[in-house]
């Protein structure tokens, strides 16, 4: 079966890590009920998120997160049908923002921005088959 998957940035704004602790625990009960799974990378001045599941869970949890003031300047990256899978096992997988990944210089000069559909992809692909980084939210987000 043939799932979407969607890849978007935003910039958090309003919250620390026990604020998020408790979205994440809302995130992860709305998407075990409705089908959804995914991973967050979080960093204090950005996330990156996938999210996988049935097309109309998915674009409807999307269009939660569009609406919610404590996203700011959300960008769709990447959107697609793909025949499995990466996180199956996670209602909401976190991770701190991987060190392979773009640092505080990249991402000031653009490097989400100008990062093609695919390469933003690659990304969560990459993270999948590594080991989840836990227990560094309060680091992730400069705390």
């Amino acid at each position: 079966m043939r799932v979407l998957q969607l890849v978007y940035a935003s910039r958090p704004f309003g919250f620390d890590a026990n604020a998020l602790e408790a979205i994440m625990a809302i995130a992860r009960k709305r998407n075990g009920r409705d089908g959804i799974t995914g991973a967050l990378i979080c960093r204090h001045d950005l996330f990156m998120q996938m999210l996988e599941g049935p097309r109309d869970k998915v674009t409807s949890c999307f269009a939660r997160i569009l609406r919610d003031d404590r996203h700011v300047e959300v960008s769709l990256l990447w959107c697609g049908d793909a025949a499995r899978r990466l996180f199956p096992d996670w209602a909401m997988r976190e991770d701190a923002w991987p060190s392979w990944m773009w640092g505080a210089a990249a991402l000031s000069d653009g490097a989400v921005a100008n990062a093609t559909a695919e390469e933003s992809r690659q990304v969560f692909v990459r993270l999948s088959k590594e080991p989840q980084q836990r227990g560094r939210l309060h680091e992730a987000l400069g705390h």
